[in-house]
């Protein structure tokens, strides 16, 4: 059986202070559960930091690149735009994708940098 003392508290105790003050901002953070499981998938993640490099790529750029069909990536970025994550604009007979704003850019670069520190024993 795993030993828990380090997992909680040995005895109940609570500082209201802090709990008044964080309590009735928990729930601003409603919504996010849903942009890490967009990021929680690989070829998302993929799509999210090519996006971020380059800013804007096509549909079949974006299929070279992450070494998925058209389909996959259609609705992988269909799915990306649906959720407010991707943007997209259509040229002729081409559509163009985008991140909608600098916020999953900096989510998806962070994560990358940390990934690379841990690679690197940072």
């Amino acid at each position: 059986m795993a030993d828990h003392t380090e997992e909680t508290c040995d005895i109940p105790c609570l500082d209201e202070t802090k709990v008044n003050r964080v309590k009735p901002r928990v729930g601003e953070s409603e919504g996010v559960a849903k942009i890490f499981k967009a990021l929680a998938d690989d070829t998302r993640a993929k799509i999210i930091y090519a996006l971020a490099l380059e800013q804007e790529l096509c549909v079949c750029d974006v299929a070279n690149i992450t070494g998925s069909t058209m389909a996959n990536t259609s609705h992988h970025l269909r799915l990306l735009r649906n959720m407010g994550l991707a943007k997209s604009r259509k040229e002729g007979k081409l559509v163009f994708y985008s991140l909608d704003d600098d916020h999953v850019k900096h989510l998806i670069l962070a994560g990358v940098e940390h990934i690379q520190e841990c690679k690197s024993g940072h």
